[in-house]
């Protein structure tokens, strides 16, 4: 227990003295900017409000820009597996659209010896072109794909690294979203992604009184009435004579349209007003077309054409978007020329066409003849477009929300593997009461431990799971880069319980696919009749206090170097022998494949004495809530026999489970439970054979 409980003092401290060191910030000088863009292009100088340089470019006698480069870790340092945020280098056009991405810097577990670089770069490499109007989704495998000028644009994701992947484009989004507000005009708070789109078919030719019946030019109507009830209370009441005069008269008699929509503004527009509207917008824009027949206008008599309306405004929520007038020259049957205007919404502006529009009509009263006073107050009305001519937005497909969805079926066999195993556990006098039968469940359950869990989900728990956590909180960054990989968080759970209840054993017994590995070979080290090696107590013992040493090391290396901690986790074969599946360069396979071979000789070596990660449980283990391990007075006084039979060398002289050296597999269990292998029950059994002899007194005669 002491020794423990000073590893846990150790890590204490490391977290109280480096918990406060400054995050890793852009390492970009434009000196390396001149160089990654020679001429004809020139850099320009960073700007003082964002870290952000502008690259230029001559035309002719002009210059002209031509994008904004700036480092994702300066905008968004998402933690990636390893807790470092991966470094991106972006450079964005003026309409939002990516000219290139490069990898500046990471610390991906499976790209640093595994997979290599090399897919990463090819992944990174498929954003140019895009737009970040566009809605970017990580294909996997089952989705069709698009071309770069769709609304939905797909790129490749990276066998065995989807996670990894995830987070970098949730990187590279939402630093580019973030400069593209602050530089290019795009909402502030939307993300293209998430909005829904437009359909672009054209639908069939419809009257404009077909199109006031289907909702598709809709009344607004505001009387006197309502207006001077806006002004009740204030010094603006009872200004208006012709309200008070006719109450029930119309003061805005307006109809809406959402013109943009080829099903409403090719038929209400004709084909020479549809060509012309088309020609303006850009692809994404928004057009809605207000016609006023009332008394108050949607624009002042002094309104200049192609501005933003002086008495309107628009927001979906709380956002504001900006409307600006067309200034079309077109004509539109039944309307007086000077009876509509048609409003420009750029597709920066985050415009959701799924979501109402709320329009506020500024109207403004003066009292007072030499200073008057302006009372001005806001009326409301807002449209909505059908949703048959928008293609709603799907679930958010780069954060970990999608991920959880995409491996629903996953999670649920793992939900249902983690309730057997607890039912098992719990109710292990009944498991065990058959031996065969125990036997082959446990072989069964190692197997989907291996197969499933380790290969086919890549739920192998490991250190890196401890040292990304220690340097995530270290720099003050969220945890949630955790949620990109499901499996493992849901293990996560179920073993942070597990810990409390029985200890390490149940994860490193029965949950760890590179532990069930060992395990095999170990077996089929003793069925081939290999001769296995002895270690004596006392070494045994120094043996099992290096996994602690290496669970030290490796979190300390944590708080000082990312570059190193990659080093070192290598300790651990998990990345090769599981999530590689042996695919990688030899030195890493040879290690790999000699652990293993080094268990047929000696049981579980690996997890027993060099395991950081078991080290770490073990730790966390100590504080269980039960010794849940049954146990006989007469075990270890005299019986030595569940010791004896205990490869794992976790029970001690006096009969005491040591539980965190424990593995769990319950073969101690087998023993107490048998009758025929428990020294003390077979002593019972012996006891209550034994007929007692009555000894009769002889009398003297």
């Amino acid at each position: 227990m002491k020794k423990n409980f000073l590893i846990l003092r150790l890590l204490f401290v490391f977290f109280v003295g480096f918990a406060t060191l400054p995050a890793s910030a852009g390492t970009m000088t434009q000196a390396e900017l001149v160089r990654r863009f020679p001429p004809p292009y020139l850099v320009g100088d960073k700007d003082t409000a964002l870290p952000v340089w502008p690259i230029f470019k001559k035309n002719m006698t002009s210059t002209e820009l031509v994008a904004y480069v700036f480092e994702s870790i300066d905008f968004a340092p998402i933690p990636g597996f390893s807790g470092v945020p991966m470094n991106l280098l972006i450079a964005l056009d003026p309409l939002g659209t990516f000219v290139d991405v490069k990898v500046l810097s990471h610390h991906e577990p499976v790209f640093l010896d595994g997979l290599g670089e090399a897919p990463l770069f090819k992944f990174v490499s498929q954003y140019q072109g895009i737009s970040l109007k566009q809605s970017i989704k990580i294909s996997t495998g089952n989705m069709s794909r698009s071309t770069k000028e769709a609304a939905n644009v797909y790129i490749d994701g990276v066998s065995k690294a989807t996670a990894s992947v995830r987070i970098l484009n949730q990187s590279a989004l939402s630093a580019a979203l973030k400069v593209a507000r602050k530089k290019l005009g795009f909402a502030e708070g939307r993300d293209p992604d998430l909005i829904a789109r437009i359909r672009p078919d054209t639908g069939t030719v419809i009257s404009p009184a077909a199109l006031r019946q289907r909702g598709l030019i809709q009344p607004v109507i505001k009387l006197n009435r309502d207006v001077e009830a806006i002004f009740v209370g204030t010094n603006g009441a009872g200004l208006d004579a012709v309200a008070l005069a006719q109450p029930d008269a119309p003061f805005v008699n307006m109809e809406a349209s959402y013109v943009s929509v080829p099903a409403i503004g090719r038929n209400l527009l004709g084909a020479a007003g549809w060509a012309k509207l088309s020609a303006r917008l850009e692809p994404g824009d928004h057009a809605i077309m207000l016609v006023s027949n009332g008394r108050y206008g949607v624009v002042g008599d002094d309104f200049t054409r192609g501005a933003v309306p002086d008495r309107l405004a628009l927001k979906q929520g709380t956002l504001p978007i900006e409307i600006r007038d067309l200034d079309l020259d077109i004509k539109v049957d039944g309307v007086p020329d000077n009876g509509f205007k048609i409003f420009r919404v750029i597709s920066q502006s985050g415009l959701d066409p799924s979501l109402p529009l709320e329009f506020f009509l500024h109207v403004t009263r003066s009292k007072g003849i030499l200073y008057p006073e302006k009372i001005s107050r806001d009326l409301r009305f807002s449209i909505t477009l059908p949703a048959r001519f928008y293609v709603a937005a799907e679930p958010d497909n780069k954060t970990w929300r999608a991920i959880w969805w995409l491996r629903w079926w996953e999670l649920a066999v793992l939900g249902v593997a983690l309730t057997l195993l607890s039912v098992a556990l719990v109710l292990q006098k009944k498991l065990v009461a058959h031996e065969r039968r125990f036997v082959w469940f446990r072989r069964g359950f190692l197997v989907f431990t291996a197969v499933f869990i380790g290969w086919y989900a890549q739920g192998q728990l490991s250190i890196v799971n401890l040292t990304s956590v220690v340097q995530s909180l270290m720099a003050g960054r969220s945890l949630t880069f955790l949620l990109y990989d499901p499996m493992s968080v849901s293990l996560w759970a179920f073993v942070l319980v597990s810990l409390l209840v029985w200890g390490r054993g149940t994860f490193c017994g029965w949950l760890c696919p590179f532990g069930a590995l060992q395990e095999f070979t170990g077996k089929l080290g003793q069925w081939l009749k290999f001769p296995q090696l002895m270690i004596r107590p006392v070494l045994d013992g120094r043996l099992k206090l290096l996994k602690y040493v290496l669970l030290v090391a490796i979190l300390g290396s944590a708080f000082f170097s990312a570059t190193l901690t990659d080093k070192l986790v290598e300790l651990e074969p998990f990345k090769t022998a599981i999530t590689l599946n042996f695919v990688r360069s030899w030195p890493y396979v040879a290690y790999a494949v000699g652990l293993l071979v080094l268990s047929m000789f000696s049981y579980k070596f690996f997890c027993r004495y060099l395991c950081p990660f078991g080290a770490g449980l073990a730790v966390l283990g100590r504080f269980r809530l039960l010794n849940w391990l049954p146990r006989r007075a007469a075990c270890g006084t005299p019986c030595q026999t569940c010791r004896h039979s205990c490869e794992y060398k976790a029970i001690k002289p006096g009969g005491a489970i040591q539980y965190d050296e424990c593995f769990q597999c319950l073969d101690c269990v087998v023993i107490y439970e048998s009758d025929d292998k428990c020294a003390p029950l077979i002593m019972e059994k012996k006891r209550a054979r034994i007929i007692p002899i009555e000894v009769v007194p002889v009398k003297e005669a």
